[in-house]
């Protein structure tokens, strides 16, 4: 099922993690109107100006699966308000970042992974848009 132009349902709830253990991570349907709010406001815009795909690694997450992967206890991942994305690379990813600043979308956070490995979009109520960095 297509949310939108450039992103499907699959692509945003798919977890290599959750298919090896067993756990459904089908969203309910607030979860699902949450994540086509971020396709639209925020994944779609950001796929037209890039011109090119960007490739979701991780989506939604169920609370089990958000457990399974060590992700933070009150992840927006669980919400369907994030998505780890990249451009299939680092030099591509800060490419991203930049582009993301330019535009000015209405994102709550954007956090560079270990130097750009891929990045956290997310979007929620509260359009924050903070830009930070993780690098262990």
């Amino acid at each position: 099922m297509q949310l939108t132009k450039n992103f499907s349902y699959e692509e945003l709830t798919a977890s290599p993690t959750a298919k090896r253990l067993g756990i459904d991570n089908s969203p309910p349907a607030d979860v699902v109107a949450a994540l086509t709010r971020l396709v639209a406001a925020v994944l779609d815009p950001l796929r037209q100006a890039w011109g090119a795909p960007i490739y979701v690694t991780s989506g939604y997450r169920c609370a089990a699966l958000n457990r399974a992967v060590g992700g933070v206890p009150h992840s927006q991942h669980i919400l369907g308000e994030a998505a780890d994305v990249t451009t299939g690379s680092r030099d591509g990813n800060r490419r991203l970042w930049q582009l993301l600043r330019r535009l000015d979308l209405p994102v709550d956070q954007v956090i560079n992974e270990h130097n750009y490995q891929w990045l956290h979009i997310s979007y929620g109520p509260r359009h924050r848009r903070h830009y930070f960095s993780l690098n262990p």
